[in-house]
């Protein structure tokens, strides 16, 4: 980035740090921050749709779509993260690549098991072999995005179907009293109110689904975790121009930081958006306030 840093081998103290943090390979780790950070962006409202349908589905009065519901919510959170993730997404990545191959290459005769490897034909792949690095990045990241808002959402599933029984019956009898039929009385009295129930359980879940985005380095992704290890650990001439001892504790001190950061930040809006929904409602924290406004 530097012109002083053409050569190097002759540079010393700052100006050879300022070149070490300015190469390619480190705009990768600063922009793998902005890939972590989208990634909790798309898969929060993503788990929370999960979670919401599946929520609906328990408490559905239709048995097969109830069981539907609690199945998904027992079996996701039954099941450890780690064995789900490195499961689906292969499961996942196969799925799609048996259907493109059944629809894509009828003529295919040969099996698609063929021992322990999966074969499909060239046309079949997800992405193809000739599709430029963006896609398969993109295509592996959209891979662990719905992972982790299918893992999520059965966690936010648990915690919804909770916040919907917390709503007072009374309010829900009166509803029904007015006139409201079981759908005007779910979507304008039980919906509403079940958000300041929710909250605390859907918090937790926030600052674990944070501090779950380091599994992004099992699923292939070049997340912060990755270029952390690669880039803190020990250097020879052979594989870069920058050799150095082993840092790793350094670059994973401030993967810390970043977290402990973003997890405050976190605390103070999530505090604040409790506050507010608190506002006015029949609960602990609701009731405090009317005791403070007095």
């Amino acid at each position: 980035m530097f012109e002083y840093c053409a050569d190097p081998a002759t540079l010393s103290g700052f100006k050879w740090l300022s070149c070490y943090l300015t190469t390619g390979k480190h705009m990768g780790f600063y922009i793998s921050f902005g890939t972590v950070l989208l990634l909790l962006a798309i898969t929060a409202p993503l788990a929370l749709l999960f979670g919401f349908g599946g929520a609906m589905a328990a408490r559905s009065h239709f048995p097969p779509l109830s069981w539907i519901g609690r199945g998904y919510i027992a079996i996701v959170r039954g099941v450890p993260d780690i064995a789900f993730f490195l499961f689906f997404v292969i499961a996942l990545d196969q799925g799609f690549e048996w259907a493109r191959h059944k629809v894509l290459c009828p003529e295919w005769t040969d099996p698609i098991r063929q021992g322990n490897d999966f074969v499909v034909c060239a046309a079949a792949k997800m992405p193809l072999s000739s599709s430029p690095q963006w896609m398969h990045e993109t295509y592996g990241f959209s891979l662990a995005v719905l992972t982790f808002s299918i893992v999520f959402g059965a966690f936010a599933a648990n915690v919804l179907n909770g916040a919907m029984g917390a709503v007072p019956r009374a309010q829900v009898e009166t509803a029904e009293a007015y006139g409201m039929s079981h759908r005007q009385t779910f979507w304008r009295i039980t919906v509403p109110q079940m958000w300041v129930y929710a909250l605390p359980g859907l918090s937790n879940l926030w600052m674990v689904l944070i501090k779950s985005t380091p599994l992004l380095f099992l699923l292939g992704v070049e997340d912060i975790v990755y270029w952390a290890r690669e880039l803190g650990g020990f250097k020879t001439a052979r594989f870069t121009a920058y050799p150095h001892p082993d840092w790793r504790m350094w670059y994973f001190l401030a993967l810390l930081v970043f977290y402990l950061g973003f997890t405050r930040v976190s605390e103070i809006v999530l505090t604040r958006l409790t506050n507010k929904l608190s506002h006015g409602q029949a609960t602990t924290g609701g009731e405090a306030q009317r005791r403070a406004e007095a």
